[in-house]
């Protein structure tokens, strides 16, 4: 589908073009699309995790969630 897109816009497809990370707008637009799809995912996760905690949920420490998350992203904990 050809679309033709604002000069702001085209100015930062050329620029993501320029990085050679991809080969065509649509690679772009692709890339740009699905970011916006796990932001939306983890946004939507935030918000049940917020509501759990409104309605009482007890949660977990935050000392267990910082090192849940270190296990997650393989960072080293120098603590």
């Amino acid at each position: 589908m050809p679309y033709q897109f604002p000069p702001d816009i085209e100015s930062l497809v050329q620029q993501q073009l320029a990085t050679g990370q991809f080969a065509t707008p649509d690679d772009v637009l692709r890339a740009a699309l699905e970011q916006l799809r796990l932001e939306e995912k983890e946004i939507k996760a935030i918000q049940e995790s917020i509501d759990r905690l409104d309605e009482g949920e007890e949660g977990i420490a935050v000392a267990d969630a910082f090192h849940s998350l270190r296990q997650k992203y393989n960072v080293v904990d120098n603590a």
